[in-house]
């Protein structure tokens, strides 16, 4: 009597662990039970307590259950928090909520289940050389990234400062050879998860260029036709007014077109490439353009901590007189990611 009440025990207790846990179940007939943690990418993550995380791939799921309410994503814009239930092959059941009925969804339909919080990333970088004796220069940077994505939408914000001076070892004059500075903010609304339409602004300032403010906003639609963890590719374009003040001239302004892209890659753990390119031809004149680029490395030194070697160049076709048109600058700095 004792020994059939310990088994019986035994087995409820085992049956109300497994009750408790999620469960994974594929086409091929095997199951997997534990704690789904997150999927994305036609990936999802479980968390088993024999081997932690296990990552498995959508298209080989039947169908799942969670214990607990979980966040899922279908489509472009339905989001759902509920507890899921089995469904017929290829389908979970699900509650009503966020714009969606209730009933089964297709499990291909799924985008994401608890994704990670909206949070700002980037980075603040410093660049300085200090010489003396046959030469004496002085030349400080710094450089500011900050950004936000969300499924809806991406804000974007980046600022620099450069200054440098140098003295004449004949005269022992000193004189400043740069002192440029820009703003550019920007705001991506998505419309599906690769077409988006942006505004944006930039605002800049080049002493040493005669340029004394120029102004750019601008506003279009841009298409994302990559974007992972380790490899990301867009392209925009667009109409802008740019508006320049100089120095030595009177001010001008025109519409132009803005045509723009963005790319950067992880070549490894610790290494990053990205480069950048937006082009602004006037619309009235296509002699009369502005270019901003830049290309660079990014290496990771630390958690936070990195080094970075970057090349900018910017052209602008009619400059003020008396200046170049042309601006090429090799920047290499250390930062911190945030």
């Amino acid at each position: 009597m004792n020994r059939a009440f310990f088994a019986a025990s035994i087995v409820c207790a085992y049956l109300a662990t497994f009750a408790m846990a999620d469960e994974i179940q594929f086409i091929n007939g095997d199951r997997l039970t534990g704690k789904i943690k997150s999927a994305a990418d036609g990936k999802m993550v479980i968390t088993t307590d024999v081997a932690g995380d296990v990552t498995v791939d959508l298209a080989k799921v039947k169908t799942f259950t969670s214990t607990e309410p979980i966040e899922i994503h279908v489509g472009e814009k339905n989001v759902v928090k509920t507890m899921v239930a089995a469904g017929p092959q290829g389908t979970v059941q699900v509650a009503a909520g966020g714009g969606m009925a209730g009933g089964p969804v297709a499990i291909k339909d799924i985008k994401s289940i608890n994704p990670p919080p909206v949070k700002w990333t980037g980075a603040i970088t410093a660049n300085g050389l200090l010489t003396h004796g046959n030469s004496n220069t002085q030349n400080i940077g710094i450089a500011i990234d900050a950004s936000r994505r969300s499924e809806q939408d991406r804000i974007s914000f980046d600022a620099g400062y450069l200054y440098g001076r140098q003295k004449n070892p004949d005269t022992g004059e000193s004189s400043t050879t740069t002192d440029n500075w820009f703003l550019f903010g920007k705001y991506d609304y998505f419309f599906t998860k690769k077409f988006y339409g942006f505004v944006s602004s930039r605002v800049e300032r080049d002493r040493i260029a005669e340029l004394k403010l120029r102004v750019t906003p601008a506003g279009g639609l841009g298409y994302q036709w990559i974007e992972k963890p380790n490899l990301n590719f867009r392209t925009e374009a667009g109409l802008a007014w740019v508006y320049e003040d100089f120095e030595n001239a009177p001010s001008d302004d025109h519409f132009a077109l803005r045509l723009a892209y963005h790319f950067d890659k992880k070549l490894n753990d610790k290494v990053n490439f990205f480069h950048d390119l937006e082009y602004l031809p006037s619309i009235e004149d296509s002699s009369d353009f502005n270019i901003n680029a830049d290309a660079g490395v990014r290496v990771t030194m630390t958690k936070n901590m990195f080094t970075e070697f970057k090349i900018e160049w910017k052209f602008d076709n009619e400059p003020a007189p008396g200046a170049a048109d042309n601006d090429l600058r090799y920047i290499l700095g250390v930062g911190w990611a945030f």
